[in-house]
């Protein structure tokens, strides 16, 4: 392999690489085989635990990362019924986004210094960064936090997700005072529960139960234009056709494949300015469409 890619290699800047620990030298293009070629490689290796510590070799995926991590043990709900987070955090948010980042960082190095580098990309660690404030909790106050009953955790009236007589939900987050102080007001909760702080539970339960006498479409009339942060849950098909979304163009991409079929692209987390235009869009390759062209 190493013969074969040499000449790639040697004017690349970066490779990214998503094996175990190991599996590139056995390959016999590990880092060190790759920076004798090009010293000023970037190569960049995502696993989900690093490339050193005791489980350095163990499998996994998702689940098992925001596990390890803590991450699922605050978001899972009820502990009788936990539920499945919908986002791969490890993949995205403790993966791709931060292997994006350090690489740019280590470009940048490498004008200053001439020096390529290795980049050790953990999932797990990562994912630390996304809870920041369980973490501010627990190690400066003293109070870890547990699923369904802290304040960002389903604890709290004032960040909750309240259902609806009709099956929905509100999406609740009046945190700050006079958010709290505006959604009071609009679901008329009685004066002697607006301190949420003098009994929490007996405040959550008589959010709840007025939001229940309501549908969601009531409600989101009541909230309409009003400064409490409050929403009605959407499903994804909804959020794609959000007028604010539409607005935005963020589904406005058009691909097409091999066959001319025509595939909508997936949002990226690029500036506006940075994205091409449509026109110039380009089309999905096939697997192993240029390589002919590259190993040539």
């Amino acid at each position: 392999q190493l013969s074969l890619l040499e000449p790639l290699l040697r004017e690349a800047d970066v490779i990214l690489e998503q094996f175990r620990p190991g599996v590139m030298d056995r390959l016999g293009l590990g880092y060190k085989a790759v920076k004798a070629i090009n010293p000023k490689i970037i190569y960049c290796s995502v696993t989900g635990y690093g490339q050193t510590g005791p489980k350095v070799d163990v499998a996994g995926h998702d689940l098992n990362y925001v596990g390890d991590a803590g991450l699922l043990a605050l978001s899972m709900g009820d502990p009788a019924n936990p539920s499945l987070p919908p986002v791969l955090a490890a993949d995205l948010a403790g993966g791709t986004y931060p292997a994006v980042v350090n690489i740019l960082m280590a470009l940048l190095a490498r004008e200053k210094t001439g020096e390529g580098t290795h980049l050790d990309i953990s999932m797990t660690d990562n994912l630390f960064m996304l809870m920041a404030w369980a973490l501010g909790q627990g190690m400066l106050v003293g109070d870890w936090p547990k699923s369904s009953g802290e304040r960002l955790t389903g604890g709290s009236a004032r960040y909750h997700i309240y259902p609806t007589s009709d099956g929905r939900h509100v999406a609740a987050a009046p945190l700050e005072d006079r958010f709290w102080s505006v959604f009071c007001d609009l679901i008329a909760l009685p004066e002697g529960l607006r301190n949420d702080e003098a009994n929490p539970e007996s405040t959550l339960e008589a959010c709840k139960t007025i939001i229940a006498s309501k549908p969601a479409e009531e409600w989101r009339r009541i909230f309409f234009g009003q400064d409490c942060c409050c929403s009605i849950v959407q499903s994804l098909e909804e959020a794609m056709a959000d007028p604010n979304i539409q607005a935005r163009g963020l589904f406005q991409y058009v691909l097409s494949n091999e066959d001319g079929e025509e595939l909508p692209a997936l949002p990226v987390a690029v500036a506006p300015q940075f994205r091409a235009p449509q026109e110039e869009a380009q089309h999905a390759p096939a697997l192993g469409a240029n390589n002919d062209e590259y190993l040539s």
